[in-house]
């Protein structure tokens, strides 16, 4: 029985537990390294090398813009349903993911490391509201990078190690840069990663509903 069978099979008491325990995990134990992450783990102008930038385009929207009309392509001669299916999935995942993430910035407000040299600033509610620029928290790059290679995973899972050695990459090099802290490249790993198996349960249950009564 694989996790997710499991995982579906327990109470809600179960499932809120474990839910928690994953949160506590990608948030709060990764804060106790975001001050020693911010003074150990970087890399001077990481961004002037090319395996840095290829990590950092997989937070990229079109990144996966592209992916996704790529598997179109591909599959449409095949199967022209599957083929619109997936294109749907992965250019929509990481688009909800980055859409998500920028609310969420809003409401935590925590300031990029280098507005304090490490340590935790919040931008008050009366400085710039509803703009998410100089926030950290979470990470979008890592959210819709996360995003984006979850659900390749679930299309194409023979590569996911593949789709996820990017992701953590992505994530890598936004601490190394001094924009994020670990925790905001956990909690936005998680986040992405929630938000991909979201959409496609979400998916599965509607072809589930659609198919026609044996």
């Amino acid at each position: 029985m694989s996790y997710g069978s499991w995982y579906g099979r327990q109470p809600l008491a179960v499932r809120a537990t474990v839910a928690l325990a994953v949160t506590l995990a990608f948030l709060v134990v990764p804060a106790l390294l975001d001050q020693w992450g911010y003074h150990h783990a970087v890399v001077k102008n990481v961004y002037d090398q090319d395996w840095a930038r290829l990590l950092r385009v997989m937070g990229f929207w079109p990144t996966w813009l592209t992916i996704a009309i790529a598997v179109f392509l591909q599959h449409r001669e095949v199967d022209v349903v599957a083929a619109k299916k997936y294109f749907w999935l992965i250019a929509g995942s990481p688009a909800v993911a980055g859409l998500l993430c920028e609310i969420m910035k809003l409401l935590i407000r925590r300031e990029r490391p280098e507005t304090a040299d490490g340590e935790w600033s919040f931008r008050g509610w009366d400085d710039h509201p509803w703009s998410t620029a100089g926030l950290s928290t979470p990470s979008s790059h890592t959210m819709v990078a996360f995003a984006g290679a979850t659900m390749l995973a679930r299309i194409f899972p023979k590569a996911r190690w593949v789709y996820y050695v990017l992701a953590w990459g992505c994530a890598a090099t936004r601490v190394l840069s001094h924009a994020h802290y670990v925790s905001d490249v956990t909690f936005g790993a998680l986040l992405g990663w929630a938000v991909a198996w979201g959409l496609w349960i979400e998916v599965g249950r509607r072809a589930k509903r659609a198919a026609p009564a044996s």
